[in-house]
């Protein structure tokens, strides 16, 4: 039933013998049962960020953004895979006890492709980072698993918030998001229009702001004219929750429910997750809306649960409860979470030596957490292992562990009757008495992530700055003022301020949320069982003084291809335990480098292979980074941008040859249009473990292979 134009006429059918008041009844996210049709309700609302959420237990993967410093495209598909797979077993085992509550469902409101444009933006840990391209890639592989190859659909993905939403999170009701149609199509579009075009991706749901005065789940442009008019999407629509309502009470684009019930329906949004719908029939009533309109919304989500196989039987009927946090799928987990970590510095205190450590020193409010580990939308683990408690189970039975919160997350003492900062000298005592100090500092989903997710600190889910919460700044300062040598694991969603880690901690690893059972595998990680191996998929900065207005959607001074100042950790940045170097980059047999001169033909994309040589038995992965950008464009932005990736790991020394694929549009600007178009007959190429800029030459002491190609395709 992948047969879209079939899976339609069956929806035609069926939609076709419902009058117009059970039609309407459709286009709710709770769907009611049509008895007399043998239709029985849906919930359209379902969540799958990391893993199948809010439905009972699931394997817990780490958070999106952890698993886009993996630069892993096969990694997301696997956990797309997983996550369908989970999702079929919950739904068989529900369904068949006719339990048909939200979240359990196979419509799963994910991926979040958004792009991560500000550090401040408490959601973006939902996303695969600031780039466009690498969002695009990773999200159409996640997609592609999660919704199979088979004979119907797995489960259905949903690429969100269309678009150009990033926050900020206590306005996003009523705020309008200006933007030039350059930035529109350059940095806010091409994600969603990959995860349309090439990964099928089965529904769209909208953004709860205005972009250029225009409500997302309402818009003309987006719905119409790009989304189904030039990326001809054929799947559903459906609104943020309730967003629809905010068309009337907080845009005031419309002044009642029924204007917009019917401003929604209109311009094609299919599926109301909130209740403004309910007033679908006033509207019709009204004359604002026609039977013809609520007919093709209602054929649409047919279509989609036909291609579910929802009224057949399918080979999927048979994935039973056993599937669900199977040894497979948390080996999956696993290898998602050693992937996600981005070790930032490392004066060579890492890898640790268990055989030399007497004590161990876990500092922090985020060491013993679980909900450090989990990040926001997340399921429900049968197991959670800590930081503390995976280096509790890594150590023997010499080595002793001491343990202090140190702080509370942010409040300034732990216990209601203490003085202030009233564990901070028991951190230090901890700290004296160790060898070593592992310091978990950073937020969780009460700090970071949807306004009023889970009553967030800051009400808005966003970050007021780049800086920890000032209890942790002053148990960071205390405990490293010790002396002793202190490894930071900074557990957040996002870049942090980590000026002062930088220059006083012996080692720094951002570990993001690391899923339920990252505990384990981060002490793996640390003790040399594994090597990091993430690169940043966001810039940290030195401080959000550096950057334009939160409010601000023009893209300049913004990520690592617009931002021109100083950085702390540049995009794509990561070290790792072992000695790999790049030997060579070549173009079929013509060798290329030392900023010598290629000629090309590129209407037809790029495959460049590329040599990299493990020095050491570290056994370690690197993520080659192909960067370009059109010489002498006054279009291209001004940094070079990330247009290909590859990972490479080696378990002794040796050599391995890789080819990265630069697709033809890489080599293309946007103009003021919106249109791309070719404007440069030079391309510059760079080829490394990174960026080619100063910075993170400093940090790695690593350069890239760099050289212009000349195309031969153009006059």
């Amino acid at each position: 039933m992948r047969n879209r134009e079939e899976a339609r006429k069956r929806a035609e059918e069926l939609v076709g013998k419902m009058t117009l008041e059970e039609r309407a009844s459709q286009l709710r996210y709770d769907a009611p049962a049509i008895p007399r049709l043998d239709v029985p309700a849906y919930n359209w609302w379902n969540e799958g960020l990391h893993g199948v959420a809010r439905a009972g237990v699931a394997t817990s993967f780490p958070q999106a953004i952890g698993m886009a410093s993996s630069f892993d495209s096969e990694l997301l598909h696997e956990v797309g895979e997983v996550t369908g797979v989970e999702g079929r077993a919950k739904y068989n085992t529900s369904s068949s006890l006719d339990d048909r509550d939200i979240y359990k469902g196979l419509t799963f409101w994910s991926p979040n492709v958004n792009i991560f444009r500000d550090p401040r933006w408490g959601r973006g840990q939902e996303t695969y980072g600031e780039d466009p391209y690498l969002s695009g890639e990773l999200g159409k592989a996640y997609v592609e698993g999660l919704q199979g190859k088979g004979e119907y659909l797995t489960a259905a993905a949903c690429a969100k918030h269309f678009a150009v939403h990033s926050g900020p999170e206590a306005i996003r009701h009523e705020f309008n998001a200006e933007v030039s149609k350059k930035d529109l199509y350059e940095t806010y579009l091409p994600a969603f229009e990959k995860l349309v075009k090439e990964a099928d991706v089965e529904a769209v749901m909208g953004a709860y702001n205005r972009t250029n005065g225009e409500p997302c789940c309402g818009s003309k442009l987006l719905m119409q004219d790009i989304l189904r008019g030039e990326w001809g999407f054929q799947g559903h629509y459906v609104s943020d929750c309730w967003a629809i309502r905010d068309f009337h009470t907080k845009h005031m684009v419309t002044a009642t429910a029924p204007d917009s019930a019917a401003l929604a329906l209109k311009r094609g949004c299919d599926v109301n997750c909130g209740n403004t719908y309910l007033h679908m029939l006033q509207a019709y009533q009204e004359g604002l809306v026609t039977e013809e309109e609520i007919t093709e919304a209602a054929v649409r989500l047919f279509t989609t649960r036909f291609l579910l196989g929802l009224f057949d039987e399918t080979q999927y009927d048979s994935i039973g409860f056993d599937v669900l946090e199977c040894k497979e799928h948390l080996k999956k987990a696993d290898r998602a979470t050693a992937e996600s970590v981005v070790l930032l510095k490392n004066n060579g205190i890492l890898p640790l030596q268990k055989d030399k450590l007497k004590s161990i020193g876990v500092i922090g409010p985020n060491a013993d957490s679980r909900a450090a580990l989990i990040g926001n939308y997340h399921g429900t683990s049968s197991r959670y292992i800590t930081v503390l408690e995976g280096i509790q189970d890594a150590v023997g039975e010499d080595t002793r562990v001491y343990y202090s919160q140190g702080s509370h997350l942010f409040k300034d003492k732990v216990e209601g009757l203490g003085v202030k900062d009233d564990r901070i000298s028991e951190a230090v005592t901890v700290a004296l008495n160790s060898d070593v100090v592992v310091l978990c500092l950073g937020l969780d989903e009460t700090l970071e992530g949807e306004e009023g997710d889970t009553g967030n600190s800051y009400a808005s889910g966003d970050k007021p700055d780049l800086l920890f919460p000032a209890p942790q700044r002053r148990l960071m300062e205390a405990v490293m003022k010790t002396g002793k040598p202190v490894i930071l694991l900074n557990m957040t969603g996002s870049a942090m301020d980590l000026r002062y880690a930088h220059e006083h901690a012996a080692a720094i690893m951002q570990i993001w949320y690391p899923g339920a059972r990252g505990g384990r595998v981060i002490a793996r990680l640390l003790f040399g069982e594994l090597s990091p191996s993430g690169k940043l998929p966001v810039t940290f900065y030195n401080s959000s003084d550096d950057l334009p207005s939160f409010e601000d959607y023009a893209m300049k001074g913004r990520t690592y291809r617009y931002f021109e100042g100083d950085v702390l950790y540049p995009f794509g940045y990561g070290l790792n335990y072992g000695n790999i170097t790049l030997k060579s980059v070549r173009i079929g047999d013509t060798p290329c480098g030392d900023g010598n001169l290629c000629k090309q033909d590129l209407s037809q994309g790029l495959d460049l292979v590329v040599k990299a040589e493990s020095c050491s038995d570290v056994s370690a992965s690197e993520v080659i980074q192909v960067y370009c950008q059109p010489k002498n464009s006054k279009l291209a932005p001004p940094k070079a941008s990330l247009c290909g990736f590859a990972r490479v790991s080696f378990e002794e020394a040796g050599e391995q040859e890789t080819v990265i694929h630069i697709n033809a549009e890489a080599f293309q600007v946007v103009n003021e249009d919106g249109r791309k178009i070719t404007d440069s007959k030079e391309v510059l190429i760079s080829v490394g473990f990174g960026q080619m800029d100063k910075r993170t030459k400093e940090l790695t002491g690593k350069e890239n292979i760099s050289f212009t190609i000349e195309r031969t395709d153009i006059s």
